[in-house]
């Protein structure tokens, strides 16, 4: 992808629309499946602070599209310009920390466990990219995000 970009505040980064692409890569059975959406970066607006992560689109797999959705908080982390992402209910996901462009972080689920790599390249561009292993899981999801046409940072608060 290039260069990383490095970012200083996470929240005033993300802030906004991204339209994204994601494949889905089944490794046990060299499956591949596709997202199409996008992604909006709002205030969290629950007094909490931070943003409201919501992703819907369309997921193709084995030649079935389907809706699809998601929600997730990302809430200001320990370090200024830091992260901490929770699921809708609640639990903790893992940090993000984008100060230098790029972050790694394990997320174990059950006796899986998910290894993200995220990566700025630019202002508008930015990759997020999860290995898989485990007993129930052997997936590599790629995810590419480009602040949509007209869309801007609100500012987090």
């Amino acid at each position: 992808m290039g260069e990383t970009w490095a970012v200083p505040d996470a929240l005033g980064f993300l802030g906004g629309r991204w339209d994204v692409e994601r494949s889905v890569r089944d490794l046990s059975e060299d499956v591949t499946g596709r997202f199409v959406g996008t992604t909006d970066f709002g205030l969290a607006g629950d007094g909490e602070g931070g943003l409201r992560h919501f992703e819907s689109g369309a997921f193709t797999w084995r030649g079935v599209a389907r809706p699809a959705e998601r929600t997730l908080f990302f809430r200001p982390g320990d370090e200024p310009g830091t992260v901490v992402v929770r699921f809708a209910d609640g639990r903790f996901f893992h940090g993000l920390d984008l100060r230098t462009g790029t972050h790694v972080t394990d997320h174990p689920c059950a006796a899986d466990l998910y290894r993200g790599t995220f990566t700025v390249t630019g202002p508008d561009v930015w990759r997020s990219v999860w290995r898989v292993r485990g007993p129930a899981k052997d997936l590599l999801l790629t995810t590419d995000y480009r602040r949509a046409a007209g869309s801007s940072a609100p500012a987090a608060r």
